[in-house]
C-alpha cells in the first residue's frame, strides 16, 4: 500500500467496523431490548435514538481533550466491543457490547472528521468493502462471526485499523463539512438498497427467478435466482466509479442526484419488479452525490491533498485544539480557525448519523405504529441530492495567490486519492466472484413417482432471530429438518433493521429446498413456501388490513409430485390489530384457498394469530377444512421458551389424513414450528 493511501484505507476500515456494529446493534434493539413485540415501538426508538444523540457531545470532548487521544481511545473501544460481540452471539451482553461499540464508533467518527477534510474516498471505499464482505459471507451475520479463519480475519482488519489510527494525523484544512454531513445518510441508503447484497438477490429473484413456469402465475412473487447477488457487482463498481471520479460540471451535475432520487422513488413504490433498477440507480446516484459534495474539499493550506499526503501543517498541532496560549494560532487559507473547522466537521458527522437514526426509526417503526413510511428513503435521497447540488466545485488549481506564500497554488480539486477506474473495476470483479462463490443453486428433487406421505412444517421464523436475540439460520434449519414442504412466516430478505440478511435464502440453502416468496409488508418482508418437490402456479392475494399496521397476504403454490398428483399449499400470516381476532383476514384466506385449490388436496398453514374456538379459527372449519393438529391438542407454540398460545396451525381438506403432529421444542425463533405428516389420497 502506498503511504498516501493509508489515511483513506484507515477511514474505510473504520467505516466497515462501524457498519458491522450497526448490523448487530439494530436487531439487538428489537429482539433483546424488545421482546416478542411486547415492548412499545416508541420505547425501542427512544433507546436506539438516544445513543446517537449522546454522540453529539463528542465534538466538544474532542475540542477540550484533543482529537488524537479521543479518536485513538474510541478506535480501541470500537475494536474491543466488536470482538466481544463476536464471542457473545445473543442475550443481554450482546446488546450492551453492541451498544458500547456503536457509541465508540460514533465518537471515533467525530474524531476522524476533526482530522480529515476529504473523507469521500474513505467513506466510499468503506461502504463498498462492507458490501463486498457481506456478499462473500452470503449476508450471514457479520464479517467477524465464525470459526478461527474469521477470527484471524477480524484480528487482521482490526490491527490494520488500529495501526492507521496510531499514525499521527496530518493537519486538516477547513473543507469537508458537507461530505461528513452525508456520511450517515449515505450509510442508510447504502444499507437499505444501494449496496445491500440481500436486496440485490431479492431484486434478482423477482425478475429472474428459475422456478417461474408461467409469468402470469407468478405476478408479485419471487423465486430462486441464479447467482442472485451478482447485480451487486455492477452496483458496487458504479458506486465507486461515480464517487472517486471527478464530479460532473454544468447540467451534467444533475445526473447523479436525479438518479438517486429516482432510485429512492422506485423503492417507495414497494413493487418487487422495480427493486433491481432501484439498486443500480441509487448506487450510481449516491456515488455521484458524494463526489459532488466532496468537490470543494481539501486543497487549502494545512490540508491533506487528494491523495492523503500531508500538506503544509500547523506546526504539528492537533487541528481540533487551539494553541493553548492564544499566540501564533494557525489559520487556514480562508482565515478560519482550524479548531473551529474541526468542530464543524465533527458536528456534521454526528448530525449525519442522527439523520441515519431518525430515518431508520421512522421507516421501520411504521410497521408497528402504522404511519406512512414510503417517503422516508425519498426524503433522505432528496437531502443528499440537495447537499450535492449546493456544493460548487472549486476552480482549477492556478498560480499562487496574491499575498500568499510563494508558489502556493490557489485551492481547487486535486487528483483522486484512489484511481477511479482501477478501484471500481477491482471491487466489481471481487464482488462478482464473491456472489458466485457464496451462492448455491437450489433445485427440486427428481423422484420417481409421487410419495405416499408428505411432512409439512409451518414456522414463524421472526426474521431468523431466536428468543434470546441470536441470528442462527442453522438452528432454524434443524427445527425444520425432515420436512418435505415448509410454510414460513415473518421472512426477512434484507431489512437493514435486521442486519441486512437474506433469511429465506440462508434457510433454503441449509434445507436444500427451492422457494417461492410473497411480499406482505414490503418487497423484502413476507411469507414463503419451500419444497423438495417442484413448485408451480404461484398466486398471491393481499389481505384486508383492518387497521393493522403490518401488511398481510396469502400465497398459493402447487406442489407437483408427478403423475398428475398435485397438492395445493397456501401460506399466510394473519396480522390483526392488537387485541383483536383476525376473523376478516381468516375469512379472506379461507375463500382464496378453496378457490385456488379448485378441488385438489389443500393445505393452509402459518401463524394465524388465533386459537381453537376463536371466531377466526372457525372460519377455516366453516370452509370445510380440518384441523390437522387436532389429535395433538393442546399444542401451544408461543412464546417459544414457555409456550402458552396455540396460534400456529395447519388446516387440510378431509381427503388428507393427518398424523404425527408435533411442535418440536427450541428457541431459534419466538415461535415453535408445527409439523404434521399428511397421507395423500390414493388415485
Amino acid at each position: 500500500m502506498r503511504y498516501r493511501h493509508f489515511p483513506t484505507v484507515t477511514l474505510a476500515l473504520g467505516v466497515v467496523l462501524l457498519v458491522d456494529v450497526l448490523r448487530v446493534f439494530l436487531p439487538a434493539v428489537i429482539t433483546i431490548f424488545g421482546q416478542a413485540a411486547s415492548t412499545p415501538a416508541e420505547l425501542l426508538g427512544a433507546f436506539a435514538f438516544g445513543w446517537f444523540l449522546l454522540a453529539l457531545a463528542a465534538p466538544a470532548l474532542i475540542r477540550r481533550v484533543g482529537a488524537r487521544p479521543v479518536t485513538l481511545t474510541a478506535a480501541v473501544l470500537l475494536v474491543v466491543a466488536r470482538l466481544a460481540v463476536n464471542g457473545q452471539p445473543g442475550g443481554p451482553l450482546q446488546l450492551w457490547f453492541a451498544t458500547a461499540g456503536l457509541l465508540a464508533g460514533l465518537v471515533w467518527l467525530a474524531g476522524a472528521a476533526a482530522t480529515t477534510d476529504r473523507p469521500v474516498p474513505g467513506l466510499a471505499l468503506g461502504l463498498a468493502v462492507g458490501a463486498l464482505l457481506h456478499t462473500a459471507l452470503d449476508t450471514y451475520r457479520s464479517a467477524f462471526f465464525g470459526d478461527w479463519p474469521a477470527w484471524l480475519a477480524a484480528v487482521a482488519v482490526s490491527g490494520l485499523f488500529l495501526a492507521g489510527q496510531a499514525r499521527p494525523a496530518s493537519a486538516a484544512g477547513p473543507g469537508g463539512v458537507r461530505s461528513w454531513l452525508l456520511a450517515g445518510p449515505a450509510l442508510l441508503l447504502a444499507g437499505m438498497v444501494a449496496l445491500s447484497p440481500a436486496v440485490a438477490r431479492t431484486a434478482t429473484s423477482y425478475q429472474f427467478g428459475l422456478l417461474r413456469s408461467d409469468p402470469a402465475d407468478a405476478v408479485g412473487v419471487a423465486t430462486v435466482p441464479l447467482f442472485g447477488a451478482a447485480p451487486l457487482a455492477v452496483a458496487v463498481g458504479g458506486f465507486l466509479l461515480a464517487a472517486l471520479a471527478s464530479p460532473r460540471r454544468g447540467a451534467w451535475r444533475w445526473l447523479g442526484p436525479v438518479a438517486l432520487v429516482v432510485g429512492a422513488v422506485l423503492v417507495a413504490l414497494e413493487r418487487g419488479e422495480l427493486l433491481l433498477p432501484a439498486v443500480l440507480l441509487s448506487a450510481v446516484g449516491l456515488g455521484a452525490c458524494l463526489a459532488s459534495a466532496g468537490a470543494a474539499d481539501g486543497g487549502t493550506r494545512g490540508g491533506t491533498d487528494a491523495t492523503g499526503a500531508p500538506g503544509p501543517d500547523h506546526g504539528g498541532q492537533d487541528p481540533a485544539q487551539g494553541d493553548g496560549g492564544g499566540q501564533g494560532r494557525a489559520q487556514d487559507g480562508g482565515g478560519q480557525d482550524p479548531a473551529r473547522a474541526a468542530g464543524r466537521r465533527g458536528y456534521a458527522a454526528t448530525a449525519g448519523m442522527l439523520v441515519f437514526a431518525v430515518a431508520a426509526v421512522a421507516y421501520y417503526a411504521a410497521y408497528d405504529l402504522g404511519h406512512p413510511n414510503a417517503g422516508v428513503p425519498v426524503a433522505v435521497a432528496v437531502l443528499v441530492a440537495a447537499v450535492a447540488l449546493a456544493t460548487r466545485p472549486a476552480p482549477p488549481r492556478g498560480p499562487a495567490r496574491a499575498g500568499g506564500a510563494a508558489g502556493r497554488p490557489a485551492p481547487g480539486p486535486l487528483r483522486p486519492s484512489l484511481p477511479p477506474v482501477w478501484t471500481a473495476a477491482s471491487a466489481a470483479v471481487l464482488t462478482l466472484l464473491a456472489a458466485v462463490a457464496s451462492d448455491e443453486l437450489l433445485s427440486a428433487s427428481n423422484r420417481d413417482g409421487p410419495p405416499e406421505t408428505v411432512r409439512v412444517v409451518a414456522y414463524n421464523v421472526r426474521m431468523g432471530f431466536g428468543i434470546h436475540g441470536r441470528f442462527d439460520p442453522d438452528a432454524l434449519a434443524r427445527a425444520a429438518a425432515g420436512a418435505d414442504v415448509v410454510a414460513l412466516s415473518e421472512v426477512d430478505r434484507g431489512w437493514l433493521l435486521n442486519g441486512g440478511h437474506d433469511t429465506l435464502d440462508l434457510l433454503a440453502e441449509r434445507l436444500d429446498m427451492p422457494y417461492v416468496f410473497a411480499p406482505a409488508a414490503d418487497p423484502l418482508w413476507g411469507d414463503a413456501v419451500l419444497s423438495r418437490w417442484p413448485l408451480d402456479a404461484a398466486r398471491t392475494r393481499p389481505l384486508p388490513a383492518v387497521g393493522a399496521p403490518t401488511g398481510a397476504q396469502a400465497l398459493g403454490i402447487t406442489v407437483d409430485f408427478s403423475e398428475d398428483v398435485r397438492l395445493a399449499v397456501v401460506a399466510t400470516h394473519l396480522q390483526p390489530p392488537p387485541g383483536e381476532d383476525p376473523v376478516v383476514q381468516a375469512r379472506a384466506v379461507a375463500d382464496f384457498a378453496v378457490r385456488y385449490a379448485a378441488g385438489r388436496p389443500l393445505v393452509v398453514a402459518g401463524d394465524l394469530n388465533t386459537e381453537p374456538g376463536d371466531p377466526a379459527f372457525a372460519e377455516f372449519t366453516r370452509a370445510g377444512l380440518v384441523d390437522a393438529l387436532a389429535a395433538a391438542r393442546p399444542l401451544p407454540t408461543s412464546p417459544a421458551d414457555a409456550p402458552r398460545q396455540q396460534i400456529d396451525h395447519v388446516f387440510v381438506t378431509p381427503d388428507l389424513t393427518a398424523g404425527e403432529a408435533a411442535a418440536p421444542p427450541g428457541t431459534a425463533s419466538d415461535h415453535l414450528p408445527v409439523a404434521v405428516t399428511l397421507t395423500l389420497p390414493r388415485g
